[in-house]
């Protein structure tokens, strides 16, 4: 008795399907890897947000900076990611960035905070105050016009790169290359940022990010760029 040939159920179609679909996606991020895909889209984001907030300080009178969060050298699972911050009004960086990031990647440990110095408790309508309680106040406004909180807009938003995909971020005030922790770069009300390269990277592909400090113009090269000697 002949039989006729069975034909595919639906199961087995959609487990066809699905073993097509993985294999498609394993090829298309191989490819990628290879290519450095990511690496190039990251570094053109990262372009377009470091022009736009040059113009955001620029235009606002506020000093702004990208603060990149590198993972620590034996950190593997943390992606790297990037936000912009704006602070209150114009104030300068740091002389020694060196310095400025190795309190950023410290530990705040039982710290005071000015908000819970007796100096700062409201003062009765009846009392004046004394000098050191001026002072203090003093103080404690400046300190807050320089606190920097978190910026966004429909052009500037923050940013969560793929695991394979890592960045570097040198900056004229630096002794070496940031690689881990904590990295900034500083944009002022002035019309100027800090020149500095920040180099992103996947696998063998490295894409370098080369920032003008008079214009925040950013010239990407598909290459490997050393730091400036000068």
């Amino acid at each position: 008795m002949n039989r006729h040939p069975r034909g595919l159920t639906l199961i087995e179609i959609t487990v066809a399907l699905a073993i097509v679909v993985v294999l498609f996606g394993a090829v298309v991020w191989g490819v990628g890897s290879l290519t450095g895909a990511r690496a190039k889209e990251a570094s053109a984001e990262l372009a377009g947000s470091i022009r736009n907030l040059y113009d955001t300080a620029a235009l606002s009178g506020k000093t702004c900076r990208l603060v990149f969060e590198l993972p620590g050298e034996r950190d593997k699972n943390t992606p790297v990611s990037w936000r912009a911050e704006c602070a209150k009004g114009n104030i300068t960086a740091g002389a020694k960035r060196d310095e400025e990031l190795a309190a950023a990647n410290k530990k705040d440990t039982g710290k005071n905070r000015l908000d819970d110095d007796a100096r700062f408790k409201r003062i009765d309508s009846d009392s004046t105050p004394s000098v050191q309680e001026l002072q203090a106040r003093e103080k404690a406004r400046v300190e807050d016009a320089a606190k920097f909180s978190e910026f966004s807009s429909d052009d500037i938003a923050g940013r969560t790169l793929p695991e394979n995909v890592t960045i570097e971020v040198w900056t004229q005030k630096q002794r070496q290359v940031v690689k881990h922790g904590t990295a900034y770069l500083y944009f002022f009300p002035q019309g100027f940022t800090e020149r500095a390269q920040v180099w992103v990277r996947q696998g063998s592909n490295t894409w370098t990010l080369s920032i003008s400090p008079l214009t925040g113009k950013t010239v990407i090269s598909s290459s490997d760029l050393e730091v400036p000697r000068s």
